[in-house]
């Protein structure tokens, strides 16, 4: 294996460190803009798009793992399938949960209630963030795809 080879095998367990801090990032954007209340039209435009942006990043992440890295590490690690099936059904929830912050952004919920959704999706994301990387890091380092990152890990 070359050098550069090796380089690409260990920047897979990069990315993802990266990916997760970007999305950690965009989250706490996202409850800033909320916390700050800035009353207006204006405001409320710009918490839609952190929400809405925030959705994207994250529902996009996690189908990329879905479709590209799942099934790559379950080929090459089969003992690793239940560990897979664990941070899919995550994955469901994850996006249940933003289904019901999309839709509370939508008809201008209060705050408080825009809070609570995003205290749950921030609870749920952290737990599988942390389990995720314990589980898988040490796995990506070794793990051979040819693939883009954006179509692996998601576009952010």
């Amino acid at each position: 294996m070359t050098e550069r080879e090796t380089t690409r095998l260990v920047a897979w367990s990069q990315e993802l460190r990266r990916v997760h801090h970007r999305l950690r990032e965009a989250l706490d954007v996202t409850r800033t803009a909320l916390d700050e209340g800035i009353p207006g039209e204006s405001a409320t435009r710009e918490l839609l798009l952190y929400c809405h942006g925030f959705c994207a990043a994250l529902d996009s992440h996690h189908q990329g793992e879905d479709r590209t890295l799942f099934p790559a590490i379950a080929a090459a690690h089969p003992e690793l399938r239940p560990v897979l099936r664990s941070l899919e059904q995550d994955h469901s929830m994850i996006a249940h949960l933003l289904g019901g912050l999309r839709a509370a952004v939508d008809r201008a919920a209060s705050p408080e209630e825009l809070d609570r959704h995003l205290e749950g999706i921030a609870a749920l994301m952290e737990n599988h963030f942390r389990y995720e990387e314990r589980q898988l890091l040490a796995v990506l380092e070794t793990l051979e795809l040819s693939a883009a990152p954006g179509e692996v890990l998601g576009p952010l």
